[in-house]
């Protein structure tokens, strides 16, 4: 650990860095954090495991009060900042920005060739963030719920059986989507800029976290259990990566299923996003929150599809997902 700042050392914290003993601690502070959709539960041995990542807790008097996760992306060049929760007691005390200058010296002292600091937000940017922060690009968040037997039903209804079939009322004529192996992801992404134009400002972004398309990012991608897909191989207009659902703590037998959806084609998206449902609800029985981030100008019609065409719950309004970054001083 380096040397605090006097003027942290003064805020009466202690900092560690987290290992598997204090899961259960973790746990316990973080209850009903994003509405029962934590994803840490599952995340948080795996992190202990990654090289490029440093997990730091606040302790106050001992007590684990607050976490945040730092991982090192973009050749060395970016500090991604996730996993932010503080013990609801100690919210409203500065907690958080104590802890995030904490990680920003620490970052510092082991990684000095980083320059920027990244991180991905829900809540509404207002006038004193972008003081602080550069908006590298935002995409909508359509949320919504549903049992996976009722979606079975009904996409076995709609004709939704292996490949998308052309006889839903908003389909194109195009071929069904294509899912990608590690070479063609390689290729498309990496030897080519036909992704160019597809993804926002030039940025990956899977499950919040927010790439440059680099070999050493795509390093790190592929080690993921991830579903890559595109409508055409040679010519893409709209991609998308799904995250294997998983296991949230908001009951019994629910899963979240995640998928970050890039291009502004409206039949293409509705193809892909129906591919990824058959795929990846086969298997499961219960209830799935699904959260899709797409370009905001299709959350309306996307919503009105899920509602209409799929009779899925939507869970909440429109709320945007918004990449931000900082310089490293």
């Amino acid at each position: 650990m380096p040397q605090l700042p006097e003027t942290l050392s003064q805020a009466g914290l202690q900092f560690t860095v987290a290992t598997e003993e204090d899961f259960d601690d973790i746990m316990a502070m973080s209850q009903d954090i994003y509405g029962g959709l934590d994803y840490l539960p599952t995340r948080y041995t795996s992190w202990l495991q990654e090289t490029n990542r440093i997990v730091i807790l606040a302790r106050k008097h001992g007590k684990v009060i607050a976490l945040e996760s730092v991982c090192v992306i973009d050749d060395g060049d970016t500090m991604l900042v996730e996993g932010l929760r503080v013990a609801p007691q100690e919210r409203g005390k500065g907690v958080a920005g104590v802890l995030l200058r904490f990680c920003n010296e620490l970052v510092k002292f082991k990684y000095p060739e980083v320059k920027v600091c990244r991180l991905t937000r829900d809540d509404q940017l207002g006038p004193k963030d972008f003081q602080k922060y550069r908006l590298i690009t935002k995409q909508g968040i359509l949320l919504v719920r549903f049992r996976a037997e009722d979606l079975k039903l009904r996409l076995s209804e709609l004709g939704v059986v292996g490949d998308i079939q052309s006889s839903l009322p908003t389909s194109s004529p195009k071929c069904p989507p294509v899912r990608l192996d590690h070479t063609a992801i390689h290729r498309l992404y990496l030897t080519t800029e036909l992704m160019q134009g597809v993804l926002p400002n030039s940025t990956i972004i899977q499950d919040w976290q927010p790439f440059k398309p680099l070999p050493s990012n795509m390093a790190i991608l592929l080690k993921k259990d991830i579903d890559w897909m595109v409508d055409d191989v040679s010519n893409p207009a709209v991609a998308s990566l799904c995250t294997f659902p998983f296991r949230v703590p908001i009951g019994d037998d629910w899963y979240y299923l995640n998928i970050d959806m890039f291009g502004k084609n409206l039949d293409l998206v509705q193809q892909q996003f129906l591919s990824h449902l058959q795929c990846h609800t086969t298997s499961l029985k219960g209830h799935v929150m699904c959260q899709m981030f797409l370009d905001p100008l299709l959350w309306k019609p996307m919503a009105e599809f899920c509602q209409k065409i799929l009779n899925v719950e939507l869970v909440k309004e429109y709320t945007e997902q918004c990449v931000v970054e900082s310089d490293v001083i």
